[in-house]
């Protein structure tokens, strides 16, 4: 579908799931290179990373676990610019590898606290692995070690990413149409 309606707004085509496919299994790759010998634990942020995460997890070759975190920062199509952890993470840290999936990056603000979060638990390392990732909108240093697109500031919907909870069935990455 080249056009798709959301509640109330109009997105069009922007990332086909053929090309969402192939950068996530570029990026398992790498990871499993990287990680091979380490079992990571991959800490997917709910909800908008939950199907990043599942077929990320899938793609990899080495042995690796998942588990889940939720936080909240969005209100309809914008940042509140406030990070609220929702569900917190259950599992011991200590000496793990902590890869944090995340559906986008576009301040950093939500990684850059759940970063620092994380550093309190003792892991041996921590690693981000972002879906998407807006380099415009970022208001904070951050080491994006894994990353499968870039794409512009533009608000999107599809493969996890919601719009007032909408959305996140579709199979493509759909940008809001002017209106």
């Amino acid at each position: 579908m080249e056009k798709v309606k959301v509640n109330d707004k109009t997105f069009g085509l922007s990332i086909p799931e053929a090309e969402i496919r192939k950068k996530v299994k570029a990026v398992a790759q790498q990871i499993s290179r990287d990680m091979e010998g380490k079992n990571p634990l991959l800490l997917g942020v709910l909800n908008g990373a939950f199907i990043f995460a599942a077929d990320l997890m899938r793609e990899m070759t080495i042995p690796c676990e998942v588990s889940f975190v939720k936080l909240a920062s969005y209100q309809g199509t914008t940042s509140t610019g406030k990070v609220s952890e929702v569900l917190g993470i259950n599992e011991d840290l200590t000496g793990r590898h902590i890869i944090i999936v995340e559906d986008i990056v576009d301040t950093g603000l939500t990684m850059k606290r759940m970063i620092e979060t994380l550093g309190t638990r003792n892991p041996a390392s921590v690693s981000v692995c972002a879906l998407l990732v807006k380099p415009e909108k970022l208001q904070v240093e951050l080491n994006l070690k894994y990353v499968a697109l870039e794409i512009p500031n533009e608000f999107i919907v599809g493969y996890g990413l919601d719009y007032d909870q909408a959305g996140r069935g579709l199979r493509d990455i759909y940008t809001l149409l002017e209106e």
